[in-house]
């Protein structure tokens, strides 16, 4: 066979060493070439035919070749082709893989009969990850980690109950996430979910935005307003940071939620709701009841299930998975497609401790595909406080507390650590953290961490 005989180096020259394994066959299912990756795939059997891999490893392609009518047809017919795509799971060592088969017929001039070409990509990966978001694609969850997995199955328990539920975690961990999702998959679905961050809202307008007002009730009150209470009736009340609630209006918000009613401000009369009540924090409520900074009435009664999310640095098999998520849908939004992550800037990104969480990650995929050169994603396109970043030094600034950082105070750790990240730029801390200018402002004084 001249020809074969020509085309088997070139053959070996060009795909010995690139990463979907390649099988060439005869019309009958003898092994004329195979590459090192086929043989990595299917864990170095002794195979000179397919029949023999089918006998050792299970994986079954007997169907890639063509039938003899098929055969006798292509001999007639240099010019047919005919193409097979599907996929194979393969198990050895107790591991299972998935693999993907593209087969085609391969008419060779000069000879009797056409060869097969099979190629082969491991596409486990991408099957686990589809799993995973069909397995989340209700709560927008994407995780395999088992805390996080675990918490995801107490919602779906806790959902369909009148109970109220505070989220507790970090910053960026997912919180409002999982608040839409208990009201999706609660009774209560087909009405409103009303959110409120009690940090980005003024005190002085805050009792306004909960309770509502009526007309005359202060200066500027031209007509009766509704509150967040009255527009969460028959649905969710989600109330968001609720440790920055005003001490003085929390007697009002745990008679409201006890009563299901309350008076708008301004008003003689009552009003009457039934809301169900989602509250979250990034800070750990029950330490500030011992402070004396937030009532322990209020606490016990928004903390019926209290859940405790777990930071991004806690579960770094999340990572890759959402990283992939990320940039899927910033490819949605217009985003280059196709593009690969040195193994490097992968390394830094597992590394790094992730204070603002899922929140971080996708701001950093984000300014790695925008700084992506030649279609790769390198260590010096991610910002600037990943690629410093370092675990055991002396030099990050992460590492060396500041006259400023006390770690006592998960706000002030986080306030500088965006701070840090935007080059001291307060919008652009303020967007990191999810929240206004106005509160991150309130809060740097409060934690005294302005001059002026």
């Amino acid at each position: 066979m001249n020809a074969l005989e020509q085309f088997t180096p070139l053959m070996d020259a060009v795909i010995s060493y690139i990463h979907e394994g390649v099988i060439l066959t005869d019309y009958k299912g003898k092994i004329l070439f195979h590459n090192p990756a086929a043989d990595e795939m299917l864990g170095y059997p002794p195979f000179d035919s397919i029949r023999d891999i089918r006998e050792s490893t299970g994986f079954d392609l007997r169907h890639c070749l063509p039938s003899p009518d098929t055969s006798k047809s292509m001999v007639r017919d240099h010019t047919s082709i005919d193409h097979q795509r599907f996929e194979q799971r393969i198990t050895r060592n107790g591991t299972t893989r998935f693999l993907e088969v593209n087969s085609t017929t391969v008419p060779v001039l000069g000879e009797p009969e056409p060869i097969r070409l099979m190629v082969m990509a491991d596409i486990t990966d991408k099957r686990r990850l589809q799993a995973v978001l069909d397995n989340n694609s209700n709560s927008g969850m994407i995780t395999q980690d088992p805390r996080m997995i675990e918490v995801t199955a107490i919602m779906e328990h806790i959902a369909p109950t009148r109970a109220s539920v505070l989220l507790q975690g970090e910053s960026g961990t997912g919180k409002s996430l999982l608040a839409r999702m208990i009201h999706q998959k609660s009774d209560r679905h087909g009405s409103a979910l009303v959110e409120i961050n009690c940090a980005a809202i003024p005190e002085a307008l805050l009792e306004s935005e909960l309770f509502g007002h009526v007309k005359g009730a202060f200066t500027g009150a031209t007509h009766d307003r509704e509150g967040r209470l009255q527009a969460a009736h028959g649905g969710t009340l989600f109330l968001d940071e609720i440790s920055e609630l005003p001490l003085h209006l929390q007697p009002k918000l745990l008679k409201a939620i006890e009563e299901q009613c309350f008076q708008m401000v301004g008003a003689d009369s009552n009003v009457n709701v039934d809301v169900r009540i989602i509250a979250a924090s990034n800070q750990n409520l029950r330490k500030l009841v011992d402070e004396g900074d937030f009532r322990a009435d209020l606490y016990y009664r928004l903390a019926v299930i209290p859940v405790e999310i777990p930071a991004l640095r806690d579960r770094p098999g999340d990572i890759p998975l959402l990283i992939r998520y990320i940039c899927d849908k910033l490819v949605s939004r217009g985003y280059p497609a196709n593009l690969d992550c040195d193994p490097d800037a992968m390394q830094l990104m597992m590394d790094y401790p992730w204070p603002g969480n899922v929140r971080e990650l996708s701001n950093a995929v984000e300014h790695g595909m925008i700084l992506a050169k030649n279609g790769r994603v390198k260590s010096s396109s991610l910002p600037y406080a990943i690629r410093h970043y370092r675990p055991n030094g002396d030099t990050d600034a992460r590492q060396t507390p500041s006259k400023h950082q006390d770690e006592t105070d998960p706000h002030k750790k986080e306030i500088l650590d965006a701070l840090e990240q935007s080059n001291g730029n307060r919008a652009q801390a303020a967007r990191l953290l999810g929240i206004d200018r106005s509160t991150l402002w309130r809060r740097m004084h409060r934690l005294n961490l302005v001059d002026d």
